[in-house]
This record gives C-alpha cells, sequence and structure tokens, in this order.
C-alpha cells in the first residue's frame, strides 16, 4: 500500500476561540507532541505542525494510520481542558485533497484576514521544524515546493499580497512612513487601551522591531501583563488623564469608551507627534490636527486605504483560485508519475552495468565520466518513450529496446 499525505484541521472556519484553545499547542510543547506521534504512529514518516492564532493543523504521511486515528489521539490528550469534539475538526485522507487544503491555507484564502500574508511565514516556519526533526517526508517536501511556487506566482502574477488589511498594521505602518528609517525604531511610542487591537499592535510589531513602547490602560493589571509579555513598559494612566505627554513621539489611542482621552499636547514639543485614533469613540480630539506639528489620522482615515486593499484582494480571487488549481495539477502529474520514477531508477543500475561491461569489452579506455553520459543518454530516451500510464510490460519493453544495441 502507497503512502498517502493526509491532514487533520481545527481553525476558526470550524471552532471558536475558546474552543481553539484547547488544541492549541504551546512552543515548547512541540517536540514532546511529535515524539508521542512517533512512539503511536511508527508508519508516519513525514509531519508538519502548523500552529497559529486561527488554527491547529497537522500534515503527515503514512501508510495506514488515518487522520480520524490522528484526530482521536489529539483529542484523547486535550480530555479534561475544555471541549473536546470531532466535529471541530476538519480532516483529509487522499494526497490532492490534503494538498489542495493546505494551498488555499497557504495563500490566504481561508484566513480570517483575506490574504493574510503572515501565514506563509508561519507555515515555513513549521516546515524548518519538520527538518529538523527529519520528518519532511516526499510528499511533504514536494507539497512544500508547490506551496512555495505558488505563494511566489501570486506574489508576482496578482494584487492579493498588495497592502494590508489590518488596522492594527496600518497603524505601525504609518510611524515608519513617517519619520526616516534610522529615527524610527528609536521613537518613544504609547498605546492607550489593552484590548484585541493593543495586543495585535505588540503581535505586528515583531515585524517593524521599535523598542521604545510604553502602554497605559485604566486597569493597570492588564497594562502590566502585556508589558511583561512584549517587553515594553507601563505608563502611569494618571499621566494620560493630565495628558502628560512630554516626550511621546507616537500616541495610537485604542481605549474604549474615552473620548477625547487625548485632548492637548505640551506646547514646547518642537518635533512633530504622530497620533493615530483607533477607538470607537475616538480618543483623541480632532483640534489636535490643526497643529502644524500634529499628524493625526483616525479609522476613517486608515479604512479608506484598506478598503482599496480588500478590494484588490477581492478582485484577484479567481486568479488565486486559478494558479492554485494549476499547481496542483502539477503536484498530481508528479504524483501519478511516481512509479514510473521508481521504476526508471531501478533499471539505471542494470543500464548502468550494460554500459561498464560494454565498454570493458570494446574500448581500451574509458572514465567514470563517459559511463554517466551513456547511461544518462539512455534514460532520457527512456523517458521521452515512457508514461506514468503505461503498464510495466510497457515500460520493460521500452527499456528492453534501449539497451538492446549493449
Amino acid at each position: 500500500m502507497d503512502k498517502l499525505l493526509r491532514y487533520i484541521s481545527i481553525s476558526h472556519k470550524t471552532a471558536s476561540v475558546v474552543q481553539r484553545e484547547v488544541y492549541h499547542i504551546p512552543e515548547e510543547e512541540k517536540e514532546n507532541l511529535v515524539s508521542m506521534i512517533r512512539a503511536t504512529f511508527s508508519d508516519i514518516t513525514g509531519l508538519l505542525l502548523l500552529v497559529t492564532c486561527n488554527r491547529t493543523e497537522i500534515y503527515f504521511e503514512s501508510v495506514h494510520t488515518t487522520s480520524g486515528s490522528l484526530r482521536n489521539f489529539l483529542i484523547s490528550k486535550t480530555v479534561g481542558k475544555g471541549e473536546t469534539s470531532e466535529q471541530l475538526f476538519s480532516c483529509g485522507d487522499t494526497t490532492e485533497k490534503t494538498v489542495k487544503h493546505l494551498l488555499k491555507v497557504a495563500s490566504g484564502l481561508d484566513s480570517s484576514v483575506l490574504g493574510d500574508v503572515e501565514i506563509i511565514h508561519q507555515i515555513k516556519k513549521a516546515y524548518q521544524f519538520s527538518i529538523g526533526c527529519n520528518l519532511q517526508g516526499s510528499l511533504l517536501e514536494r507539497a512544500m515546493q508547490t506551496v512555495f511556487k505558488s505563494h511566489k506566482r501570486i506574489s508576482n502574477e496578482t494584487l492579493f499580497r498588495d497592502g494590508t488589511t489590518s488596522v492594527a498594521y496600518k497603524a505601525l505602518k504609518m510611524i515608519s512612513h513617517t519619520y526616516d528609517t534610522s529615527s524610527a525604531k528609536e521613537k518613544k511610542i504609547l498605546f492607550i487601551g489593552a484590548g484585541d487591537i493593543v495586543k495585535q499592535l505588540f503581535k505586528y510589531n515583531s515585524k517593524f522591531n521599535f523598542t521604545n513602547i510604553y502602554v497605559g490602560n485604566r486597569t493597570e493589571k492588564k497594562a502590566i501583563t502585556l508589558a511583561k509579555k512584549y517587553r515594553a513598559k507601563v505608563y502611569s494612566w494618571k499621566k494620560v488623564l493630565a495628558n502628560d505627554f512630554m516626550d511621546f513621539d507616537v500616541i495610537i489611542g485604542a481605549a474604549s469608551n474615552c473620548t477625547d482621552l487625548v485632548k492637548t499636547l505640551p506646547a514646547s514639543k518642537i518635533d512633530p507627534v504622530l497620533l493615530i485614533d483607533l477607538a470607537v469613540p475616538c480618543n483623541i480630539n480632532k483640534d489636535l490636527s490643526r497643529n502644524e506639528n500634529v499628524l493625526l489620522y483616525d479609522l476613517d482615515t486608515i479604512s479608506m486605504d484598506l478598503e482599496d486593499t480588500r478590494e484588490k484582494r477581492m478582485a484577484a480571487i479567481g486568479k488565486v483560485k486559478e494558479i492554485i488549481v494549476e499547481e496542483l495539477l502539477v503536484y498530481t502529474q508528479w504524483l501519478q508519475s511516481a512509479p514510473l520514477r521508481a521504476f526508471l531508477a531501478e533499471y539505471k543500475i542494470l543500464v548502468n552495468q550494460k554500459v561498464i561491461d560494454y565498454l570493458e569489452t570494446d574500448s581500451e579506455e574509458y572514465d567514470l565520466q563517459m559511463i554517466k553520459t551513456v547511461t544518462d543518454r539512455v534514460i532520457r530516451k527512456v523517458k521521452r518513450q515512457t508514461s506514468p500510464a503505461m503498464s510495466l510490460e510497457e515500460m520493460e519493453a521500452a527499456i528492453a529496446e534501449q539497451v538492446s544495441f549493449l
């Protein structure tokens, strides 16, 4: 029985955040999980563990182990942690279905944010982990080559990767656009709030590496938690209320129910100040934009750019799907030619020996390069005369015709 590439997936499409959290696999636990899987399912020779905030997926190469078996194994390891159910998973037990699912995930078509550019980096990181564990597998390795080729084509042939659809990412991008590259990373930045948007700001900062960030929030405990997690500093809520912003170059408001929280800036502030208001109702008083050394952006300003990005991505969906279909077809053809490749590899040894015997008999001088050249020439001719659709007998006949002269 041949190996198949299979998968199990729990994602934002099949489960809520609370349900997904049960199956989230922390970085420090991945090696242990992989070890348990290998010990339990000895026929698994390739494995990719993809864990993000929106999904936990396992792609694996096996002969007998089914997606249902691995799913049940994963469920058994989470008993007592929360809701566990087979219905929370989508699964695949054919190589073609699995590769198609992986291509959709990698492209961003299945992301909560359409065209998400983060997912391809997360997949690359997951694959590096697989290589480190010597679990890349032949089917998985070829699938990853297909993923990377598709990603390159989508980037070069469509507008699906252009821009961003994340408000938080756009806000950070504005900082790098406002200040020159050398000084932007050192700017003193204040995040006001500790909700989802501020969490996203911290998450996306891994791409920008702004190092001088403060966070202020009504509930100081939440600010302290974020500051510890992301190596930021806590800014007193009393100072926020007093509008004590003397040293800040950038202020991003994202606190709920805090209208006109930022009303004044120090009169002595000479350097340009970037104000970005991501809150509803607004945190930052619009009158501050009248100051010539202040740049103020709100959700409406940002959303205009984001909407343009969304429209471009929506318009590109059809082309992205075409690319996935084309690359999946190439993978399928490679898969179907596997028996022929194995057959030719076996007969290449035979041909190589026949060439050696022939040269030893009919020639006084020969070298290894000559043997390789003649052998490769024979195999190329055989390839032109064979196809995956041929029977074993037809392949043997084609081989025999080419080596008969030896």
